[in-house]
């Protein structure tokens, strides 16, 4: 997906902020010799791809380089996840991470990301308490880490989580379906949304997008309950684990890209293997530096 200037959102085309936009960026020249700077991937993209039946691509990132490289790459969102929990600090779940741990990383990922629009994930136990807890942790990320939204996990009783930070500016993201951050409760990864349960999911998803979230993320859940849970909300949904009738797809970047190892959820396609790329590399530089090969006098001064 990329933004287009169809008719209806040309009448209403972004200008440039009138108070600037921090230090100058410098742009890549388009084909015409002329500087160019790519359009920011906004809410209102999304939900025209929604109306449009097209599709939209979402990865996790957590610093600087992934993120600039997938921002370039065309993908559309990139997802500061909790995940970090598990694929940056070295955690077995997303619960240990924290508010102030996933800040720097969200910064890191937002000064990279020219193009994308930048969600960050609020953590275990930084919303769940109230909704000023909410509104106050959302507030952090969008000042402090500089993201574009916000996402959190839960059903309908996060509804009024979800209206008062989208009226205090924060745009919200919902998490529907397995919710990783509930796993303890869920009794460990199962696919939520079966039988007489997915009725559940259709009335969560409809009561966040009334709320006001501007997407509904569904995870493990079966394809036929995430087309019914997209058909009954007009805004964009998200699935990872959830079929293909969703308008956008996420996946974990370590997984998509090979550099986990270990057993890959089913719902995972792996489009490299950058953890024998690394290894290899790696291997080869131990070599060269145990033999004497590196550096070479190509390498001194």
């Amino acid at each position: 997906m990329a933004p287009t200037n169809s008719s209806e959102s040309s009448a209403s085309a972004e200008v440039p902020a009138p108070y600037g936009n921090g230090a100058a960026q410098v742009q890549p020249p388009s084909s015409d010799g002329s500087a160019k700077p790519a359009p920011r991937v906004r809410l209102h993209h999304l939900q025209q791809a929604k109306r449009d039946g097209t599709r939209f691509a979402m990865l996790t990132a957590y610093e600087q380089y992934s993120a600039e490289i997938f921002d370039q790459a065309g993908i559309d969102v990139l997802l500061v996840g909790d995940s970090a929990s598990n694929n940056v600090f070295g955690n077995e779940t997303s619960l240990p991470v924290t508010v102030d741990e996933l800040l720097p990383l969200c910064r890191a990922v937002a000064r990279s990301a020219k193009r994308a629009l930048v969600v960050a994930d609020l953590p275990f136990g930084s919303y769940e308490v109230s909704v000023q807890q909410g509104v106050e942790t959302g507030v952090r990320f969008l000042k402090e880490g500089l993201a574009h939204a916000v996402k959190i996990e839960g059903g309908k009783y996060y509804a009024d989580t979800v209206r008062a930070m989208v009226q205090a500016g924060v745009p919200v993201m919902a998490h529907i379906g397995f919710t990783p951050q509930s796993e303890h409760a869920l009794g460990g990864y199962r696919v939520q949304g079966r039988g007489d349960d997915a009725q559940r999911l259709i009335d969560d998803a409809v009561a966040l997008a009334e709320a006001g979230a501007f997407a509904v993320l569904m995870e493990m859940v079966p394809a036929d309950t995430a087309a019914a849970v997209d058909a009954a909300v007009s805004v964009p949904t998200v699935g990872i684990g959830a079929g293909s009738a969703t308008t956008g797809q996420v996946l974990v970047w370590q997984d998509m890209a090979g550099l986990r190892g270990g057993r890959m959820a089913k719902f995972v396609k792996q489009y490299a293997d950058l953890r024998t790329t690394l290894s290899d590399a790696a291997k080869a530089y131990g070599e060269e530096v145990r033999s004497g090969q590196f550096p070479g006098p190509e390498h001194s001064f």
